[in-house]
């Protein structure tokens, strides 16, 4: 599916057209989009726009001595909304691709589209080829580390994201597309905690919302009955144990490279 960019897309989720924001970017870029909180569906007022994508460094700067920055980091206030844009070199994302990484395919896949070109169009055709089972690792992981994050803050963020990114997971496994939004994974039938939902709301009043009234081990007994959904969804899934785009994805980073 090729992304449109929509400026209707990013009203629903609350966001201006940030367009214009990238203008000061010193490379290319091949695609823009909206990650974080606004893409999981659940934004709290305060919320920063996470800003994530893919620039193209010039040939020079890839085989000659000076050496460009395969990851290049921003971080800035407009008209008061806090904006943290983050672009890897195509090279380095094309690889991250390749590592399993659940991460790099909810950032590229995104339909929150700021700035999108032929490759970023390219490299979503692609993505099918680099989802195996075992991305599941990747968001068994992740869920563990935010768990213990929420453990030891009491936030309800963190809570949010070990839901989310076990519902992602789980919802992988199962259908082979990347959903990252919370709110349309809990009407997938995947058995998640009715609670959510309020928690959902809860967040939107504040980033750093504490997680109240909470009790720790029902939270604990359904964080690990959706680890169980994954583990046996991980060991039911008919997705590949290897990627299959690898030389496609060479020959485009080849191909774009050279041609630019």
């Amino acid at each position: 599916m090729t992304p449109i960019h929509s400026a209707d897309r990013l009203r629903e989720a609350g966001l201006p057209d940030l367009s214009p924001v990238l203008a000061e970017q010193g490379h290319p870029l091949l695609f823009v989009t909206v990650s974080g909180a606004h893409l999981y569906g659940f934004p709290s007022r305060d919320s920063d726009v996470d800003l994530r994508g893919v620039h193209l460094l010039p040939l020079a700067d890839i085989i000659g001595l000076r050496e460009g920055d395969e990851t290049q980091t921003r971080m800035w206030n407009r008209d008061g909304l806090d904006l943290d844009l983050v672009t890897h070199d195509l090279l380095k994302f094309a690889r991250l691709m390749l590592r399993r990484n659940g991460y790099v395919l909810e950032q590229l896949l995104s339909p929150l589209v700021v700035h999108t070109t032929d490759v970023h169009a390219r490299l979503i055709d692609l993505a099918p080829g680099v989802i195996t089972r075992h991305h599941a690792h990747h968001y068994r992981g992740f869920a563990r580390t935010q768990w213990e994050l929420y453990e030891k803050t009491g936030e309800l963020k963190p809570l949010l994201y070990t839901f989310r990114v076990l519902l992602t997971g789980i919802h992988l496994m199962h259908t082979g597309s990347v959903e990252a939004h919370l709110p349309t994974l809990l009407d997938t039938g995947i058995p998640a905690p009715s609670y959510v939902r309020e928690l959902i709301q809860d967040k939107a009043l504040a980033e750093h919302s504490l997680a109240e009234d909470l009790d720790a081990k029902r939270l604990r007994a359904d964080v690990d009955a959706l680890h169980a959904v994954l583990d046996q969804a991980q060991e039911a899934s008919r997705l590949p144990d290897e990627a299959t785009a690898y030389d496609a994805l060479h020959d485009l980073v080849v191909r774009t490279r050279v041609t630019a």
